[in-house]
């Protein structure tokens, strides 16, 4: 399986305080509406944690929009396997975090590739990461009915520093 992988930096980017990355992060997925990304169970987890943390009236207004992405695009969610774990618990690269062994190797077995804004990941030596391509100046939207959902769902911006 070769894939586009994605962490919850890039997934929750389209709801940023940073319109750069809003705008980098949306075009990603609208430009793989007609293809696959994969995600770890573990960062679907991480993108609810944080979206649970709002109220009910922006968890509302946001959830329609995340509900039909996941239908409009494919998504192959992911458990790890034991040789993700393996390779993690082998990782002795220095300043990554579990989660962050674990993603990378979950990523390398798959001979995908990540992206991700998440700082840490994107210094890892050698590890088969990419930022999203900067669209701000030339965002792409989603199909009509989904732009629709995409706009009401900016009633939440998360500030990724915080994740």
């Amino acid at each position: 399986m070769r894939a586009d992988f994605v962490d919850a930096t890039v997934f929750l980017g389209m709801n940023s305080t940073d319109p750069v990355v809003r705008d980098s992060c949306a075009s990603f997925f609208v430009d793989r509406l007609d293809s696959t990304v994969a995600i770890s169970l573990e960062q679907v987890g991480k993108c609810d944690d944080v979206v649970w943390g709002y109220s009910r009236q922006i968890q509302d207004a946001y959830y329609p929009f995340m509900d039909n992405l996941h239908t409009e695009l494919r998504f192959d969610r992911l458990g790890y396997e034991e040789r993700d774990i393996a390779e993690a618990h082998a990782d002795t690269r220095a300043g990554l975090t579990v989660t962050d062994k674990l993603q990378l190797a979950m990523v390398a077995n798959r001979g995908g590739t990540l992206y991700t804004l998440n700082p840490r990941l994107l210094a890892a030596p050698t590890a088969p990461v990419r930022r999203p391509a900067d669209r701000s100046d030339s965002r792409t939207s989603f199909p009509a009915a989904l732009e629709v959902l995409y706009r009401d769902s900016l009633v939440l911006l998360v500030d990724l520093e915080d994740m």
